[in-house]
């Protein structure tokens, strides 16, 4: 037996619920739908969208940090 099928999946929720410029929750980085269905979808529906909010989620993250980079580059550049 796989543990999916023992344990429910938790929610993402950080408690962070505020919706960011492409519809995604910037705590959990759910869409508005995944959010609103959570309680009454299957254990297997869970996991995707845990999966797919992770991805979203690195995505976000290293879009953040190419733009750190880019900035410090700048500054860096305009010292010297």
């Amino acid at each position: 037996m796989r543990q999916i099928e023992i344990f429910e999946i938790p929610s993402p929720c950080i408690g962070v619920c505020t919706s960011g410029p492409k519809g995604f929750c910037e705590g959990c980085f759910r869409s508005r739908e995944e959010r609103l269905h959570w309680l009454s979808i299957d254990d297997n529906t869970r996991k995707q969208i845990n999966d797919a909010s992770m991805r979203r989620k690195k995505a976000y993250l290293k879009r953040q940090q190419a733009k750190t980079k880019t900035v410090v580059e700048d500054t860096q550049q305009n010292l010297f």
